[in-house]
């Protein structure tokens, strides 16, 4: 059946060799539709972020464009505004039908941390069409603050979909009859539109803006920081918010969304004439995401950077979309149901590195 794969049929691609990695993928790699990615033993800090392209390797590229090898064995401070290359352990051979595409996961984009995958013969980030037989790179260029990486760490997740997934909108039409996606009416528009929480139920904070000149996070080291020291609180009486150009926020929606155990949804930035911001880095969201346990949904947090002007945020405004895809097959595990799941139930909340 086409769809975004399952975690068994992961589990059998992992058996018959298509994704091959060393040391061998562990059991925790494994999400209910993706693959964790882990960092390899070596960074390459590069002049500029670039695209193989057509009929290109990237080990050719590198002697042109890296400024000098890291060893991350013992950890490795990857600078804020640097852009970084760093060769992962896995590794793929993807057979016709097949295509792959990655993004990051949940804590790295909150901690505005741009991570993408380039490939051999690649044109776009992220994306591996049928038939790629390579090896697989992350580009790392830390945006707001400085961190400590080691081999291992798993920063970005990989996706495999077989055919075409996403579902049209009368399509999500009739899932959102059978199985409301969200609390309220769902506003339908080439995915499910989603729009910004400026008024909370109680108090006034509504987001956390990061503070510039902070100090290195190690991502391994959960719940250690204090918040203040990285985020300025961002409060409101009037339900407006002025976005910095060139700053990083962490806003949530004002609608609690809830991912079906046969769906996926990726977070897509909505339209660019509703204003010059993007409101995700990372945005991919497991079956069962919203449901779980407590069955209540969860609201989707906002990585969100204001880019050329000033721009006026409002309660209530559409900021983006969910795009849903339909499962290959049910995962034998869901979020927040057997698995480890840092943000299921959420409301507005910073990466796990922070208390």
């Amino acid at each position: 059946m086409n769809g975004v794969l399952p975690d068994s049929e992961i589990r059998h691609l992992i058996e018959a060799g298509v994704i091959a990695a060393e040391p061998r993928i562990t059991p925790e790699q494994i999400q209910p539709a993706s693959l964790d990615l882990r960092l390899g033993n070596t960074a390459y800090r590069l002049r500029a972020s670039f695209l193989a392209g057509k009929g290109r390797r990237i080990a050719d590229r590198l002697e042109d464009l890296r400024m000098h090898q890291m060893d991350l064995t013992e950890g490795a401070v990857l600078e804020r505004g640097c852009v970084y290359l760093v060769p992962l352990m896995e590794r793929l051979r993807l057979p016709e039908g097949l295509t792959a595409v990655a993004n990051a996961k949940s804590s790295t984009g909150r901690l505005d941390l741009l991570t993408r995958l380039v490939t051999d013969d690649g044109t776009e980030f992220d994306r591996l069409p049928e038939g790629y037989d390579g090896p697989l790179y992350a580009e790392i260029c830390p945006r707001s603050f400085s961190v400590l990486v080691r081999p291992g760490m798993r920063l970005n997740q990989l996706r495999l979909r077989r055919g075409q997934a996403i579902l049209s909108d009368t399509e999500l039409h009739a899932l959102n009859t059978r199985e409301p996606l969200m609390g309220g009416e769902a506003l339908i528009d080439q995915g499910l539109g989603f729009s910004v929480d400026l008024r909370p139920e109680s108090g006034d904070l509504v987001g956390y803006r990061a503070r510039p000149h902070s100090g290195v996070i190690d991502l391994d080291r959960i719940g250690e920081y204090p918040a203040a020291e990285f985020w300025d609180e961002l409060r409101t009486s009037d339900g407006r918010l002025i976005l910095d150009p060139g700053a990083f926020y962490i806003l949530v929606s004002r609608e609690s969304v809830a991912i079906p155990a046969d769906y996926a949804a990726e977070m897509a930035p909505y339209l660019a004439m509703v204003g010059e911001f993007r409101v995700h880095y990372a945005g991919f969201f497991d079956p069962g995401f919203g449901i779980g346990s407590s069955g209540a949904g969860a609201r989707g947090v906002l990585e969100v950077r204001c880019h050329e002007a000033p721009f006026v945020l409002e309660h209530g405004q559409v900021v983006g979309r969910l795009v849903y895809e339909r499962m290959a097959a049910r995962p034998r595990q869901l979020y927040g149901s057997g698995i480890s799941s840092n943000y299921q139930g959420q409301g507005l909340k910073l990466a796990k590195q922070f208390r």
